[in-house]
């Protein structure tokens, strides 16, 4: 870890405040008329997501962390751990249930994530924004539904997951997610499409 000053903050960097790792969200030089020069920023916790607002005298050190990012293929879960490969070396590395989280719930085998590294330490990962999943399960329609706007369960292939479509497209069979993050979770509610088979898309609720 390199040391720093606030003269040397940048939006992005990643510093160590309070024993935590931070991004630099934004900063702001102030030189009052009287008394000391000082930095207003907003830092946020790379770990929690939460950005907090930080004062610090002019000059103050900091260490600060070589953040680094890169695109891996998911290839399976073992039962314990989740795989992936590094696609330019073929080298394949373990990451624990933990760390993976939530966005286990996105993950298709194939498909890339973005692993997030402090160091060498692995701090986050994310799965890629759009991620196109089928539809496996719907349950029959009812007579008279097809004529309203009225929707009905629909199950995809990664079993946490399920969304309410049209019942009047009974031939829908993929959906596709454009993932976000709120409060550091992923939220998939802001955008879904359903694909039907002549590729023409409709929203869906989740």
């Amino acid at each position: 870890m390199a040391s720093i000053s606030t003269a040397d903050f940048k939006n992005g960097m990643c510093i160590i405040n309070n024993g935590k790792m931070c991004t630099i969200v934004e900063f702001q030089h102030v030189k009052p008329g009287k008394g000391g020069a000082f930095v207003r920023t907003k830092l946020k916790d790379i770990k929690t997501g939460r950005v907090v607002d930080y004062t610090f005298n002019a000059g103050t050190k900091f260490d600060s962390v070589r953040l680094e990012s890169k695109k891996m293929q998911y290839l399976y879960n073992d039962g314990a751990d989740y795989w992936f490969m590094d696609n330019s070396t073929f080298e394949q590395m373990p990451v624990s249930a933990d760390m993976v989280g939530s966005a286990a719930d996105w993950l298709k085998e194939n498909d890339e994530a973005t692993l997030l590294y402090a160091g060498d330490e692995l701090i986050s990962l994310e799965p890629q924004m759009f991620v196109e999943l089928e539809v496996t399960h719907t349950e029959p329609g009812f007579k008279g539904d097809t004529a309203t706007n009225t929707l009905k369960p629909a199950t995809l292939e990664l079993s946490l997951i399920h969304i309410s479509e049209p019942t009047r497209q009974a031939e829908i069979s993929y959906a596709v997610f454009c993932l976000k993050k709120k409060n550091n979770e992923t939220d998939s509610s802001l955008v879904c499409r359903l694909l039907h088979n002549n590729k023409h898309t409709k929203h869906a609720k989740v």
